[in-house]
């Protein structure tokens, strides 16, 4: 096997390194957005709740004040 053989496999070597760390770095990044979503979706779910919750007691029939004053 010549320098150049050896060089030539060692430059491969690298490159498919090269392309694991990038396809890696890829997967996380991807991983990492796919996160951010769903705590971006789970804060509006809770924020829709809320507010449906807030509409529902708008319209009780129920007093928001207490009935008897707090004795002290």
């Amino acid at each position: 096997m010549s320098d150049t053989d050896s060089q030539r496999e060692r430059t491969m070597y690298e490159y498919e390194i090269v392309k694991d760390r990038a396809a890696d770095l890829i997967r996380r990044a991807d991983d990492e957005r796919r996160a951010r979503e769903a705590v971006r979706l789970a804060r509006a779910a809770r924020r829709e709740a809320e507010a449906r919750g807030a509409e529902h007691e708008s319209h009780s029939r129920r007093s928001h004040r207490h009935r008897f004053t707090r004795a002290v």
